[in-house]
């Protein structure tokens, strides 16, 4: 298990088996996983100094990842319905 914070189970506890089964399903969905595990890592990266970046990219990282989970969250809310 990574010991990155923000992972995909930590933001949707109990809900990965629905995320698996969409991203098998939807590919743009996906897409969409696969983005915010991207700046979700750049994030870390960015936040233990392993990688340097302004304090402005580092908040535009955030803004973005929040964007992606609210997106991944309005799916998952979509394909219940």
């Amino acid at each position: 298990m990574s010991n990155t914070p923000h992972t995909l189970g930590e933001e949707f506890p109990g809900q990965m088996d629905g995320i698996h089964a969409l991203k098998v399903a939807d590919s743009e969905f996906a897409k969409l996983l696969a983005s915010y595990d991207e700046v979700n890592d750049k994030i870390h990266r960015a936040e233990t100094r392993i990688e340097a970046v302004s304090e402005d990219m580092e908040h535009s990282l955030r803004k973005r990842r929040l964007a992606l989970k609210d997106a991944i969250a309005a799916a998952l809310a979509k394909a219940r319905a």
